[in-house]
């Protein structure tokens, strides 16, 4: 269980990088052209590295279809959501909200992988949660300038993701290859965000200065999505995806020293304590 929340918050750690990386190239281009650029950059590090680190000893068709299936919406359209909605209400407040991920993963998880629950499981997801939404909360000294409708871009991408996380973690005990996992599911998405861009009107050459930061965000989202399935690998759905949804914290950290957008406040030290202690509690069980 240890050696799956260890890879959990390393999975954390980088998807909070990618928000801040993410935010910076969006100074300069839309979400649908950013996502072009990152998911394709990906795949191509996946199939560069896979030489090297693709075993496919044990290989499963029905694993390998549950990947590509998964890749159809994960990562293209949770790129595509969690991009628009950063565009609209910044990093912290689009990973904040990302935080309702744990609970569509523990009803599925319960649902789907007959995971078994406990008392523990569930109060230390609500205190991860609860954390993020301290973390997420704005006062009246900070006007909201994004519509309200925008707060369903991150909610429906929390939704998605945990829906990728219970089916990748059927098909993991099938075929127990996390790169095999990234590599398909990144291929499959890759072909979904170009496919996108030629519908949507992406710009075919986007400002110069967007490329390093969405190809940054891409590899950084990459190397968490392996660890994320090494971790699923490792441990159960409710305990890997309540430690993964922790990865506001790094945001906001990120966002203090970077982009100054945020300061140590007392609701944001309770949130951090929550969600801490939140993880600390699962860990407990």
């Amino acid at each position: 269980m240890l050696d799956a929340a260890m890879w959990a918050v390393a999975a954390a750690a980088g998807l909070g990088a990618a928000m801040i990386t993410t935010r910076l190239g969006l100074r300069y281009t839309t979400p649908l052209a950013g996502a072009a650029i990152g998911v394709p950059s990906t795949t191509l590090m996946f199939w560069c590295l896979a030489p090297f680190l693709l075993d496919t000893g044990g290989f499963s068709l029905r694993a390998a279809s549950l990947f590509a299936l998964v890749g159809l919406f994960f990562p293209a359209a949770v790129t595509l959501l969690t991009y628009t909605g950063n565009q609209r209400m910044g990093p912290t407040i689009t990973s904040a909200v990302s935080c309702t991920t744990p609970m569509f993963a523990l009803a599925g998880a319960v649902l789907f992988l007959g995971e078994a629950l406990g008392a523990g499981n569930v109060l230390g997801t609500a205190i991860i949660v609860l954390g993020m939404l301290v973390l997420s909360w704005t006062d009246g000294a900070r006007a909201r300038d994004w519509p309200l409708w925008a707060i369903a871009l991150p909610v429906a991408a929390a939704a998605i993701r945990a829906l990728a996380q219970v089916l990748t973690k059927s098909g993991l005990a099938l075929w127990s290859n996390p790169y095999a996992a990234g590599l398909i599911g990144y291929t499959v998405s890759a072909a979904v965000i170009l496919a996108a861009a030629r519908i949507g009107g992406a710009p075919k050459a986007a400002d110069r200065r967007a490329l390093p930061w969405f190809v940054a965000t891409g590899f950084l989202n990459g190397a968490s999505l392996f660890l994320m399935y090494i971790a699923l690998v490792e441990g159960q759905v409710s305990l890997v995806s309540p430690i993964v949804a922790t990865y506001p914290l790094f945001t906001l950290g990120l966002s203090l020293l970077l982009l100054r957008h945020e300061r140590i406040t007392p609701r944001v030290a309770l949130g951090a304590v929550l969600t801490v202690s939140g993880v600390a509690l699962l860990l407990a069980v």
